[in-house]
């Protein structure tokens, strides 16, 4: 990718949460047909972009200076993450899960709480030991982002990195020229 294009991406970056919801709610009739315009795309090829985009503005953006998404997502979290941050705690696994987690009759285990325990103001009091979905989240990295567009759009107007990410999409892919 050229340099000045990561220039350009970088300095029209949207980071201020207030306006991306107001843009959010006037864009839904657009993103719902770039929705459409996404499935009938090439798979592949909107992987390569969305991971080129990504790698550009994903670091671009301070998610600690953020944490909207620790207050609004159910995290599901593995049994060995609840293990290793209850040993990080310095709580016994029983006290942890009691705490902190609650488990399906199917044994799925989530965070029992939305803001989640662990954010305090807008950042991870446990970032070195956080779940797996959160290090992941915004899954932007993820193949099969066409598949997963309906799912990404849901946190378009919650996510700086979402709503770049998707807004440069638009450009790369010619879609707003359609419009």
């Amino acid at each position: 990718m050229q340099l000045t294009y990561k220039i350009f991406v970088i300095k029209n970056l949207q980071t201020d949460r207030k306006i991306i919801e107001a843009q959010a709610a006037e864009k839904e009739a657009e993103n719902d047909a770039f929705r459409i315009f996404i499935k009938h795309s090439n798979g592949i090829k909107i992987d390569e972009l969305v991971h080129e985009i990504n790698a550009v503005v994903e670091p671009a953006i301070d998610c600690t200076a953020c944490g909207a998404c620790c207050k609004v997502l159910m995290i599901n979290v593995k049994p060995e993450e609840a293990q290793r941050l209850s040993q990080h705690l310095e709580l016994n696994s029983s006290d942890f899960k009691n705490k902190y987690i609650e488990e399906s009759l199917q044994g799925q285990l989530i965070i029992n709480q939305m803001p989640c325990h662990f954010l305090e103001g807008t950042r991870c009091s446990v970032y070195e030991h956080r779940f797996t979905e959160c290090r992941e989240f915004p899954h932007l990295g993820r193949a099969n982002f066409k598949d997963r567009m309906f799912g990404t759009l849901i946190h378009y107007a919650m996510c700086p990195i979402i709503f770049n990410v998707v807004e440069e999409l638009k450009i790369r892919t010619g879609f707003l020229n359609e419009l």
